[in-house]
């Protein structure tokens, strides 16, 4: 689906979610900021903190949905289910014309899409036909959140990008950097980065003497490719990637065919 554009945020029914659970400050700014624009605000975020989840779903038990308030609820289970409750079962009546994930705590670039439960949210919301943003405060190295700079980030982001068009089958993943909000250089349209990354694995031992590992955050020291995500970001920039979900390499399919007709 395209965005209809230009899209009447006052008149426009939004649904917001996440990965970082319920009570996320992450999700309370972005309620906050979104109620200043839309008076049709709806909040469906997991019961806890899903980071990494990715685009997953749960199969294998069932969810439970816990209304917290008129238009606020929680699930016990991942983003996507989430995002899927709040739009098939919670919003059936009248389905949101936009969705908005966020905002986490830490930056999605790169390859972190495949692994964000951020960014999943984002993804289901596409796939069922709405478009769909997922922002992300890059806050790294146990530096305070920067929760104004996003704050004014969103509010700005969220305004210009509802009077384009969008392209089908495409989520719009926008990263800002965790500085104050007079020192962002603006915002600019990136392409998705890649990072060289190193080892960021941890091995240790739990009190019985068994070996126990930890996967950290990436490292990464190399040159990063200008115009991307990464290098916006780390230039001090907020960055937006349209990230498209048919993943399929067109050169790579023409040459299979060549193969297999």
């Amino acid at each position: 689906m395209t965005l209809a554009a230009p899209l009447d945020l006052a008149t426009a029914r939004i649904l917001l979610s996440n990965d970082d659970g319920i009570a996320a400050p992450g999700l309370k700014i972005l309620e906050r900021v979104l109620r200043t624009l839309c008076r049709d605000v709806w909040v469906v975020a997991p019961e806890r903190e899903q980071s990494g989840a990715g685009h997953s779903l749960t199969l294998r038990q069932p969810l439970r949905i816990r209304k917290l308030r008129p238009k606020r609820f929680a699930v016990d289970g991942t983003p996507t289910d989430a995002v899927l409750l709040g739009i098939k079962q919670i919003m059936r009546d009248k389905p949101p014309s936009l969705l908005v994930s966020g905002i986490n705590l830490g930056g999605n670039m790169g390859e972190d899409v495949t692994y964000s439960g951020t960014v999943a949210a984002a993804m289901e919301g596409t796939l069922m036909n709405v478009p769909s943003i997922a922002f992300s405060l890059a806050v790294g190295n146990g530096a305070a959140p920067r929760w104004d700079t996003a704050a004014q980030m969103v509010a700005e982001v969220v305004q210009r990008l509802v009077t384009l068009p969008w392209p089908g089958n495409t989520l719009m993943n926008v990263n800002i950097p965790n500085i104050p909000a007079d020192q962002v250089t603006g915002i600019h349209a990136a392409a998705q980065g890649q990072r060289p990354i190193g080892d960021n694995t941890v091995e240790s031992m739990d009190p019985r003497g068994r070996r126990i590992y930890w996967i950290g955050p990436n490292r990464f020291d190399e040159a990063i490719e200008a115009g991307t995500d990464i290098d916006v970001v780390a230039k001090g920039g907020v960055a937006v990637v349209p990230i498209h979900l048919d993943l399929t390499h067109r050169d790579g399919l023409e040459a299979l065919r060549r193969v297999f007709p």
